[in-house]
């Protein structure tokens, strides 16, 4: 496995982890699909039970909003964060879940002018051992929301994961929660370690920044780089794509780095140019997985990782006629990678959609209903634009029934 540069980690100074422990109980699941507006999916998934205790049950939450209560608008932004996050909660009880049970949550926010009053909100439910989090401007696909979220749940186990060498965060959020094997680290941004202050400098000299903090999470919960199985890099500007990958590949292994997808999101503090939000898996059964007739490419990143229990999807996007044709060319190279590591779309329990334009939400959406065959599974799905001329990326995780 990759060691992590010295200039950039410290060690913990105690050989025992800063750690508290949260524990939650098995459950049957089911999965629903909240879209907004413009469509509404419930699909039933029942998931089985571990395999072993270090493959964790995970439960995928999606884009829930919180728009109107009692047939009446909700028209500021704390009203729609204590909605959605209510919202979550019934979801969490439906499956025997809490929000302490919560490892990992995304917020989209469509105006950053909204965090602080956002947070002032979020605090309230998470005041104690808060889920990892990473927050970006998006368009939202529900014309009336003005945030939306989405979430990662276990009944398993966990640990959260504080760094000796990292300043606490003042946001409501922690830096890692560990779930058995798996490791879901917050969105890192470029922060001094010691201070939590913005480091600043151009985009290089922000992600090596950026990386040396998740270096740090991964000490602390006895991983390292070679670990990362899955990343989401969210630029302020895609113009910074090419520089960011020059120092993203110092990082990462060379044979298998981490699948990932990277789109422009709009950033909560001005000073920071990207973030990065990842997992990490230890595995033994550690392998890239590349569909018939495939070649790595030239960026740092893996079509897909797969860990034995689950593959990790890069986001895959393909020339189309429009949205929709966009959409088929993508899953059918999804698809593709799933049957070269022994799975289906059946297997699959989480997928991300970004869009260029939002406004091709239901027809992504359509296409998707068409090709899964047993019903759309949990869906993320925002407007955060595509590096390069293509309005359609779609990024999944499968996992073995």
């Amino acid at each position: 496995m990759r060691t992590l540069p010295a200039a950039l980690v410290r060690l913990p100074t105690s050989a025992s982890t800063a750690a508290t422990i949260r524990a939650g109980s098995p459950i049957g699941l089911s999965a629903l699909v909240l879209l907004g507006a413009f469509i509404a999916l419930a699909a039933p998934l029942i998931f089985p039970p571990p395999t072993s205790a270090q493959t964790p049950e995970l439960v995928y939450l999606s884009n829930i909003t919180g728009t109107s209560q009692g047939g009446a608008p909700l028209t500021t932004v704390e009203e729609q964060t204590a909605a959605t996050l209510d919202a979550l909660g019934e979801q969490l009880r439906a499956r025997g879940l809490g929000y302490e049970d919560v490892v990992a949550m995304n917020v989209f926010l469509r105006d950053t002018r909204h965090f602080q009053a956002m947070n002032g909100v979020y605090r309230g439910y998470f005041a104690n051992d808060p889920p990892t989090r990473a927050t970006v401007r998006a368009d939202l696909p529900d014309r009336d929301a003005l945030v939306q979220m989405s979430a990662v749940a276990t009944p398993d186990e966990t640990e959260i994961i504080v760094p000796s060498g990292l300043q606490s965060p003042a946001l409501p959020y922690s830096w890692g929660v560990r779930a058995g094997d798996v490791l879901f680290v917050a969105g890192a941004t470029s922060r001094d370690p010691d201070t939590y202050q913005p480091v600043g400098g151009d985009v290089q000299t922000q992600t090596r920044r950026v990386f040396g903090n998740i270096g740090l999470i991964l000490e602390e919960a006895g991983m390292d780089y070679g670990d990362l199985v899955s990343c989401k890099v969210f630029l302020d500007d895609v113009r910074l794509w090419g520089d960011m990958n020059t120092a993203y590949r110092e990082f990462v292994t060379a044979d298998d780095p981490p699948a990932r997808a990277a789109v422009r999101g709009g950033l909560m503090n001005p000073a920071f140019l990207v973030e990065i939000q990842c997992v990490a898996e230890q595995s033994d059964e550690r392998r890239v997985v590349l569909r018939e007739g495939q070649r790595r490419g030239r960026s740092p990143l893996s079509p897909a990782i797969t860990t034995g229990e689950r593959v990790w999807l890069a986001g895959m996007l393909a020339a189309g006629e429009d949205a929709r044709g966009e959409a088929r060319a993508t899953l059918a190279n999804l698809g593709a990678t799933l049957e070269a590591a022994g799975l289906g779309f059946g297997d699959v329990e989480d997928v991300w959609v970004y869009l260029t334009d939002v406004r091709d939400a239901e027809a992504v959406m359509e296409v998707l209903a068409e090709v899964m065959p047993d019903g759309v599974p949990p869906v993320t799905l925002a407007g955060l634009p595509l590096v390069g001329r293509l309005g359609v990326e779609i990024q999944m995780t499968a996992a073995r029934r």
